[in-house]
């Protein structure tokens, strides 16, 4: 089973996209805060961490720069609301897997879930 980590100040708005990748097959974890979310990764495997743009103690890409530095496999996905070119340059160099929208959906997390999938399958060959 596919283990997620979502941390993110706003999870009330992300309904669908969270029920959507539990019918993935993914077992999800929420979180509030960074500092919570940095406990857990250094506590746990997951496969996946998806921030939202804010949390309660720092921004999202703040949040993968630090768990990047403790946990550089893990794959991160970000909630942003800044323009391709911009996200971009924020997210250089913190291998950020997938930029998704603000309250992201069902379309959105499908679309994760099969790029995710996709690294994965590189991963197990290799």
């Amino acid at each position: 089973m596919m283990e997620i980590l979502l941390a993110g100040g706003n999870l009330a708005s992300m309904p669908a996209f969270k029920t959507a990748l539990e019918e993935n097959g993914a077992q999800v974890t929420c979180l509030d805060s960074g500092q919570q979310t940095l406990g857990a990764v250094s506590e746990k495997n997951f496969d996946l961490l998806v921030a939202d743009e804010t949390l309660a103690d720092m921004s999202g890409l703040e949040l993968i720069e630090s768990v990047i530095m403790s946990q550089p496999m893990l794959n991160c996905a970000a909630v942003s609301s800044l323009s391709k070119e911009d996200f971009h340059e924020a997210s250089e160099g913190l291998g950020v897997l997938m930029q998704l929208p603000p309250a992201p959906g069902r379309d959105d997390a499908d679309a994760l879930i099969k790029h995710l999938n996709k690294i994965q399958s590189f991963k197990v060959g290799s």
